[in-house]
């Protein structure tokens, strides 16, 4: 027997669920003031990137407002074409002067006008094509490098008696320039010792890949270096001594806080590299800032001696909280350039209840979201939370 029509379904019923899905798909499920801060935010950033090649400083000492106007989209344009490669620039500027003039031929039968309007849409749209199979692919490489650098750092923070640990990292690219971690160290047998556990933050100068790499070969120096019978002092001296050999002559140094807490007694050694100061709030609400130690990693000697490195030594009471943190958290913008701050974060910090660390950091993170909104970020954002929790 035939099946009937469904009189409740109709043809403009199915086509409009048709044009959800797809309107769904391409906005990812965005609602239009998110489309639009998401839109303004890559605008931002695309005109910081052409800008910064712009001699503005010839532009601006023209007279006329309307003459710096015409200059200084020009130089926007030149600037745009040059990151073309050769042969599309060509095609770029064919395609403006095909959409600028309209071509007209005289012949015996009268006039023949070419739509040149349409070839250079169409050599517009083939540009566009180019550009994106460029940038899928080098999207591709990128996550399998963000991939590879996800298995650098831990997924999940080491289970420690009376210790609480989260950690969490917003890169400003696909992959980072910041490291964190937190292992416990080997005992001569190889075997974890549960009473010794190693917390690290890092930051290299610079961003993307370059920076990523020298963060994978900082973390493979740390971790080779903690599972030798070597104290924090001479594991510090080793890590200065490797980055420095690996820095380009100092551009690109390494800032980072490094500490070995002992599970049992609660004691914790610290050095700070060069490194935001950490913020330790004690339990009763009282703040401390961690700055001893030296200056970043992979600076130039100029003399014969190994940089000094003192450390600072901390006794950890339940209760108390430490908050380490890269640049990016403080320097995180707005849509109007305003930065987040230490004015706010710490006072972030003091505030946050006696949760676990993972709520506590949620909390502080969702404050410096919030804060910037779509802004694009100029660096990566890293957290590492550490509680005492008996």
């Amino acid at each position: 027997m035939a099946s009937q029509p469904n009189p409740s379904r109709s043809p403009n019923q199915g086509a409009f669920r048709r044009v959800r899905g797809f309107w769904q798909r391409v906005t990812e499920g965005l609602a239009i003031d998110q489309l639009w801060g998401q839109f303004k935010s890559e605008a931002q950033a695309g005109y910081g990137l052409y800008s910064q090649d712009v001699d503005w400083e010839s532009i601006n000492r023209e007279h006329s407002k309307w003459k710096r106007k015409l200059l200084a989209a020009w130089a926007l344009f030149q600037t745009m074409l040059m990151k073309l490669s050769p042969a599309r620039r060509v095609l770029l500027l064919l395609a403006m002067i095909f959409i600028v003039v309209n071509a007209k031929v005289s012949t015996a039968n009268g006039d023949i006008n070419f739509n040149l309007e349409g070839v250079g849409a169409l050599i517009l749209f083939v540009l566009l094509a180019l550009e994106l199979a460029d940038r899928v692919t080098m999207k591709r490489d990128l996550e399998i490098a963000r991939e590879i650098q996800q298995w650098l750092v831990p997924a999940h923070p080491p289970v420690v008696s009376g210790m609480d640990i989260a950690f969490a990292t917003r890169p400003q690219n696909t992959v980072a320039g910041d490291y964190f971690d937190a292992f416990l160290r080997a005992r001569p047998s190889g075997e974890p010792d549960s009473h010794r556990l190693i917390l690290a933050v890092a930051d290299v100068a610079g961003k993307s890949v370059p920076a990523a790499l020298l963060m994978a070969t900082f973390q493979a120096s740390l971790r080779a270096l903690s599972a030798t019978p070597a104290s924090l002092g001479e594991i510090v001296t080793g890590l200065d001594r490797y980055t420095r050999a690996h820095s380009l002559e100092g551009r690109r140094f390494t800032t980072a806080f490094l500490a070995e807490v002992d599970a049992v007694t609660r004691e914790m050694r610290y050095v700070n590299a060069g490194h935001n100061d950490p913020i330790l709030r004690r339990a009763s609400g009282q703040i401390e800032r961690l700055s001893t130690g030296g200056p970043p990693f992979g600076l130039p000697l100029f003399t014969d001696a190994e940089t000094a490195y003192p450390s600072g030594h901390i006794q950890l009471e339940p209760g108390d909280l430490l908050f380490v943190f890269t640049d990016g958290v403080i320097e995180a913008v707005n849509e109007t350039g305003e930065e987040f701050g230490e004015a706010r974060l710490v006072p972030s910090v003091q505030a946050a209840p006696p949760e676990s660390a993972a709520e506590i950091l949620k909390r502080v993170s969702a404050e410096v979201n919030t804060f910037v909104g779509y802004a694009r970020q100029h660096d990566d954002i890293t957290y590492l939370v550490f509680r005492i929790v008996s």
